[in-house]
């Protein structure tokens, strides 16, 4: 399975945006609208972006990734049980920088399916 991850800071470029004041005990890393994803099924995540240097970080995957403009970058994850993991951008890419959280959300395959469905 692929995913892509690609984008910018303008607005229009957004998919899922900051819940202030959600979880992680106020830290603003949860989003309105998650990526769903498998878990134990490997993911390749392609990853690229439009504008300025970018670091797409989820830390309880142990990813790093820098987003380059012009380039595609991937790579692979694989979680073993049900669960979210939170992340953001660590690099400090301009003025929204802190804005920029990530939120994968990691279902059965059932319970995916249904999701795509939907």
């Amino acid at each position: 399975m692929s995913i892509l991850i690609s984008g910018g800071m303008g607005p229009e470029e957004y998919d899922a945006y900051m819940v202030i004041g959600g979880g992680r005990g106020g830290r603003l890393l949860e989003t309105d609208n998650r990526t769903v994803l498998p878990f134990g099924v490997h993911v390749r995540t392609l990853i690229g972006r439009t504008d300025v240097l970018h670091a797409w970080a989820v830390p309880r995957l142990g990813v790093k990734v820098d987003a380059c403009p012009g380039r595609l970058n991937q790579v692979g994850l694989m979680a073993h049980r049900p669960a979210v993991a939170y992340g953001q951008c660590s690099e400090i890419c301009g003025a929204n920088h802190r804005f920029m959280p990530i939120s994968l959300e990691f279902v059965r395959a059932g319970a995916f399916l249904q999701w795509l469905i939907n």
